[in-house]
């Protein structure tokens, strides 16, 4: 994975830079010691890291803007951070950029009821959305596994989902407004506190763009009230192909689970030793959850079942407590945690048509075969959201190469079949050298033309998305 070599000049103008920093924000606010700075060199993408020219830790609207305009003014590159969750690199630094970073930035500034809605600076942690307003009996819909740790900035920048997101969209469904600071300082307003804002959508652009267009530090999101009640049930299958057709037969058949969840062999198994949920051991194991009232679960849970039976299924096991349930979902939420057991991976992020799950499935079976390593398949079936863990030894010579190209190919059989590269981890490096399987030219130089919009510069995390090679001519400009 190649990154852009750093500018010589702007390395000679660090402490010119660092000195402008330091005037115009708050006492502890810029860090810019190389031992401090290691802090900051990478994300959970580990395999590359850099350490920053500097870090910025802004604690308002007003901070993020100072320093946006000063780096413009400088000509220095910026890399938006929210809690550095990110698996596909995107917020990984080169040495001649200033990481911003928003994760001080975690007040509730208003919540409505009424309208549904709660405003808050974006680097509050997903969970700490929901932890604002369940005590009155709502919640935020989006929940990424790594919801505990993870920010809404993050969230926004690669419009992220989660479990839930069958039933209530990612986090573009349930984004209303955001304040956004531009590259050269300006502070521009987005939506509001209600759906379908009138106007262009650049609520639309904005979320999902890696980071790339501005910095969001104010979210205006929706809250929902909670569900009467859930359950979810595991349904184990003797063959991963199996039970991707059962997916397919529950949505076919007019069934909208709040979420449907796949687990295979390798990951059932280092699910079940590291939380005890009770899984079976079985080739793959499908969690698939309703909501309701108990006439409205009990109803829905009998019509799945009908459904597994009839793909004769070696486990059908309905939740029969509130404990139970806990169980089943930490097995599911700690899954990437879990797979750390079993060695280093790389955390993929395709998405298909959910009709393709058996084929896809099949294709990754013998794309493993052929090179070698082990893949565990963790994923948001219901909206084909595909996950797989592809083991290495990253001590061992050539096994991490082997391991990207091994995923390289499954990306591709994503594109293939109908899919695209990613559904909510973004593209960021990872990605990046892909881009050109899913999009010709005339696409890339369409989104390119936006940045150019937005950043007309090209200094907002320059080296994310795009590949290099077609995005050099602006870069260097």
């Amino acid at each position: 994975m190649q990154m852009p070599d750093p500018n010589p000049a702007i390395l000679s103008r660090k402490a010119a830079v660092v000195r402008r920093l330091a005037e115009a924000l708050p006492d502890g606010a810029v860090i810019h010691a190389p031992e401090e700075v290691r802090a900051y060199e990478c994300d959970a993408l580990t395999a590359y890291a850099c350490p920053p020219l500097a870090v910025v830790l802004a604690s308002s609207t007003e901070e993020v803007s100072a320093c946006l305009r000063i780096c413009h003014e400088e000509g220095v590159p910026v890399v938006p951070r929210g809690a550095g969750t990110s698996l596909a690199g995107g917020s990984l630094p080169t040495a001649d950029a200033v990481v911003l970073g928003v994760a001080r930035m975690d007040e509730v500034l208003e919540v409505s009821y009424p309208d549904r809605i709660i405003r808050v600076q974006t680097g509050i942690t997903n969970l700490g959305v929901t932890g604002a307003v369940e005590e009155d009996g709502f919640f935020y819909a989006p929940d990424p596994s790594s919801q505990l740790a993870c920010a809404i900035a993050g969230n926004i920048a690669m419009n992220s989902g989660g479990a839930h997101c069958l039933k209530y969209g990612v986090t573009t469904n349930n984004l209303v407004g955001a304040t956004v600071v531009l590259m050269n300082g300006t502070v521009v307003e987005l939506g509001g506190g209600h759906m379908d804002a009138p106007g262009l959508d650049l609520l639309g652009v904005i979320c999902g763009s890696e980071g790339q267009l501005g910095v969001v530090t104010e979210a205006t999101l929706r809250i929902l009230p909670k569900p009467e009640g859930a359950r979810p049930v595991l349904i184990g299958f003797d063959r991963s192909e199996v039970a991707g057709r059962c997916v397919s037969d529950i949505l076919k058949a007019g069934i909208l689970p709040v979420a449907i969840e796949f687990m295979d062999s390798p990951a059932i198994r280092a699910c079940e030793a590291f939380a005890g949920a009770g899984y079976p051991d079985c080739a793959a194991l499908l969690i698939v959850e309703v909501e309701g009232s108990d006439a409205e679960i009990d109803a829905q849970l009998d019509r799945i079942a009908e459904i597994a039976r009839r793909l004769d299924p070696v486990e059908l096991r309905a939740s029969t407590s509130a404990e139970e349930s806990a169980a089943i979902w930490l097995g599911r939420k700690s899954a990437f945690g879990a797979m750390g057991q079993l060695g280093d991976y790389i955390c993929l992020d395709g998405t298909i048509p959910v009709g393709e799950l058996p084929r896809v499935l099949n294709g990754i079976t013998e794309l493993t075969e052929s090179y070698g390593l082990g893949v565990a398949n963790v994923f948001h079936a219901g909206d084909g959201n595909m996950h797989p863990l592809i083991l290495f030894d990253a001590n061992k010579a050539g096994d991490l190469d082997k391991a990207e190209a091994l995923g390289a190919d499954i990306l591709r059989l994503c594109v293939e079949v109908g899919g695209c590269l990613t559904g909510e981890h973004g593209v960021g490096v990872e990605k990046r050298d892909l881009m050109e399987v899913q999009f010709d030219p005339a696409d890339l130089e369409a989104q390119m033309r936006v940045k150019d919009v937005f950043d007309p510069k090209w200094l907002l995390n320059p080296a994310k998305v795009f590949p290099l090679s077609v995005s050099a001519g602006r870069r260097a400009a």
